[in-house]
């Protein structure tokens, strides 16, 4: 029962609170939920590129485990990486663009879709955030269960990151800043993290995107991707398809629990509230 209602009271209304603060209030909540998510996605990269840092390779398992990649590979007749390497890093103006996009698109494209899903699709970004954490997750730990030597560590196969790093900052570990390639795990080939997360920004782009260019280009991306994991030697076919399974099992663990659980997949805040008129009274 409202004041208004309560006999030998006089009617009274409550007034609305004035636009500015209403607006004020909504954006110091959005200020913190920006902050919350921005340390979210810290933690994930810290996550990722700690694991390089932590997980102690073990190099003759991880060579015994490449060379049974390779040989699943040739009894599956998919096994292209060495021609592939062999023609790219042959050809410098193809070998140099294809290093510079694998030392730098898996840290900006992945960043980018963040943004971009939570300023323009709020309502779908937690779901695709925590998917993507999930997908990193089950590559550490797949980091760290199966140490795999990458193609360039083995014979017949070249490092093209290695032979053109005059180009870079990279020295010859990977994609490693030179002076700090010894403190890394080479062994993480298995499974990509860098076509897993490629795939998840384009399945996040041909979903959302609301222009047929950005849909163009969520197929491409993660295309391209794979085709540059392996020309450049720091990947096999068999670690691509591993890295679209961690985000494939990603996507359905998520979504099985958001149907078990739907009160927990709030929706991030969407837009602002609509602000009441001067003549509307609070109920």
């Amino acid at each position: 029962m409202s004041i208004a209602t309560i006999p030998g009271c006089p009617e009274t209304s409550v007034p609305p609170p004035p636009p500015g603060r209403v607006r004020s209030a909504w954006a110091a909540l959005a200020r913190r939920r920006g902050l919350r998510e921005l340390l979210l996605i810290a933690v994930i990269y810290s996550l990722y590129d700690g694991s390089r840092f932590i997980v102690e390779g073990r190099q003759s398992t991880a060579l015994e485990h490449a060379i049974h990649v390779l040989r699943i590979e040739t009894l599956l007749d998919i096994d292209w990486e060495r021609s592939l390497n062999m023609f790219v890093s042959a050809h410098e103006v193809l070998a140099v663009p294809m290093d510079y996009m694998y030392a730098t698109l898996h840290y900006l494209v992945t960043p980018i879709v963040l943004i971009w899903m939570w300023r323009s699709h709020r309502d779908a970004y937690p779901r695709a955030r925590t998917t993507l954490a999930v997908a990193t997750v089950l590559g550490l730990v797949g980091f760290s269960f199966l140490p795999v030597a990458p193609p360039r560590m083995l014979p017949g196969f070249v490092d093209t990151m290695a032979q053109y790093s005059g180009f870079g900052w990279w020295g010859a570990d990977a994609s490693a800043p030179r002076g700090v390639g010894s403190f890394t795990n080479e062994f993480a080939a298995m499974p990509s993290l860098h076509v897993g997360w490629a795939l998840w920004c384009g399945w996040q782009m041909v979903r959302h995107g609301r222009h047929t260019v950005t849909r163009i280009a969520g197929v491409a991306y993660p295309a391209l991707i794979t085709i540059v994991v392996v020309a450049t030697g720091n990947h096999y076919l068999l670690d691509a398809v591993a890295g679209a399974a961690v985000v494939f099992f990603a996507m359905i663990a998520v979504g099985a629990t958001v149907r078990l659980w739907p009160h927990r997949a709030r929706p991030a805040m969407a837009t602002e509230p609509p602000i009441p008129s001067e003549g509307e009274s609070g109920a």
